[in-house]
């Protein structure tokens, strides 16, 4: 099941960015944040009652020398199309202008649910001005201030009614889902046809959750999957899709629902700092991740040139040391048969428990190999450690002081756990708690 998006859309100066960081700031609904996408305050995360969704603020859109009007069709049109739920919001003080009809023309179009909400509105006394929003045709509007944090609760409640069911009955439990990410032309489209061409079964396509790809069904030797396609980002109308900051949104959705993520890198043009940035947050998002080195064919295949470009992996990709490497091309299908049971592993490997018994004779084995270093004096002790969940195993070490825990030790104890029980494709994370 994936999180509903909404978007808040209006004409410029209502408003948009100071209800963004509000929600943000006061943390009425942020929960997490997206490094390298919330920092250009476009996409976060967020819960409100305990529901999760992700919030787009359209304010960070950048826009060109256009006409006004040409720039907000614009902009509400790409946050739209991602949107389940929109947020229009308006100036309370200004009243109903041309362009706020502009926008409402647009929504009507969209028939996406739209919920109303004045903004500026900071005092009881003000609301009168409200009933002229009456007719731009959406309902009753919300009066808020977003200078005073006022009727967001309200406006949340109804935005969060409207979120549409994700559920998919018919799905069998040990479905693995996996999206294949990774910059344009790299080869996303062509592995998933590779694929697909290779299986005897093809189950369904099912519509996909973002506007453009398709979430594909198939069987393997008797394995579901699902394969979640980011590779529809293009051109749509007269919006031209040429900025990052939404085709990281739409990888961002695709890794929130997969289980293992393929980050695919080009062997022809090498590594750039963008394949980096996008598979950093499949790491972030503690999914499992298989490395894919596309357009294998292009390469000189010398005797080592895998062990030099696996080095390069290695060296640029640090935090995905636990990632097995693919090289691949889905042109000619070269090695495309080594990629589904390294899948397979990476996602058993990410649902993988381990007894807490047998996980404590292997914490205490390191604990003997190498003793806790000392800080300011006093000694980190470790009295035990168990795994409390899974997607990705994630085990809680409990000690006498966790300030004392040192990176470097913690990293030790990951280490260690590997040695013993794989966890090859998957992320482990460990987290340190005094025992009460």
């Amino acid at each position: 099941m994936r999180n509903s998006v909404v978007a808040i859309v209006g004409r410029p100066n209502v408003g948009k960015s100071t209800i963004f960081n509000r929600l943000v700031g006061e943390r009425i609904s942020i929960v997490e944040d997206i490094p390298g996408v919330t920092r250009d305050r476009i996409y976060s995360s967020a819960e409100w009652l305990n529901v999760s969704f992700r919030l787009i603020d359209t304010g960070g859109i950048e826009i060109g020398d256009e006409p006004i009007l040409v720039q907000i069709r614009e902009q509400a049109s790409v946050a739209i199309r991602e949107a389940d739920v929109i947020i229009f919001l308006v100036n309370g003080r200004e009243g109903v202008t041309a362009a706020d009809e502009e926008v409402a023309k647009i929504l009507y179009k969209s028939n996406k649910p739209v919920v109303l909400a004045v903004n500026k509105i900071d005092n009881p006394e003000m609301k009168e001005q409200m009933y002229e929003f009456y007719s731009l045709g959406f309902g009753d509007p919300y009066p808020i201030s977003g200078t005073h944090g006022l009727g967001l609760g309200d406006l949340l409640d109804a935005v969060v009614e409207l979120f549409p069911e994700h559920e998919n009955e018919d799905e069998k439990e040990d479905t693995i889902h996996f999206s294949l990410i990774g910059r344009p032309n790299v080869g996303k489209s062509s592995l998933v046809n590779a694929l697909l061409n290779e299986q005897r079964v093809i189950v369904s396509n099912v519509a996909g959750t973002t506007r453009d790809a398709i979430d594909t069904s198939f069987n393997r030797d008797g394995q579901d999957y699902v394969i979640i396609d980011t590779a529809g980002m293009r051109k749509r109308g007269k919006i031209y899709e040429t900025t990052e900051k939404y085709s990281i949104l739409r990888a961002l959705r695709a890794i929130e629902r997969s289980d293992v993520v393929l980050p695919l890198i080009d062997a022809d043009t090498g590594i750039i700092e963008q394949d980096k940035k996008i598979a950093g947050y499949a790491h972030e998002a503690g999914r499992a991740v298989v490395i894919v080195v596309n357009k294998w064919d292009t390469i000189d295949q010398h005797d080592k040139a895998i062990k030099e470009f696996e080095e390069k992996i290695r060296a640029h990709f640090p935090f995905l040391d636990y990632a097995p490497i693919v090289f691949l091309s889905a042109k000619t299908k070269r090695r495309l048969h080594t990629l589904l049971p390294e899948i397979d592993i990476a996602s058993e490997n990410h649902s993988k428990r381990i007894e807490t018994n047998v996980l404590n004779d292997v914490i205490m084995d390191a604990l003997a190999v190498s003793p806790p270093p000392t800080k300011h004096g006093k000694r980190l002790k470790v009295l035990y450690a168990t795994q409390v969940s899974v997607k990705p195993p994630t085990f809680v070490v409990f000690v006498n002081d966790p300030e004392l825990m040192h990176f470097s030790y913690e990293r030790f104890l990951e280490n260690k756990i590997r040695e013993a029980f794989g966890f090859e494709g998957t992320p482990i994370k460990i987290f340190a708690r005094k025992r009460n």
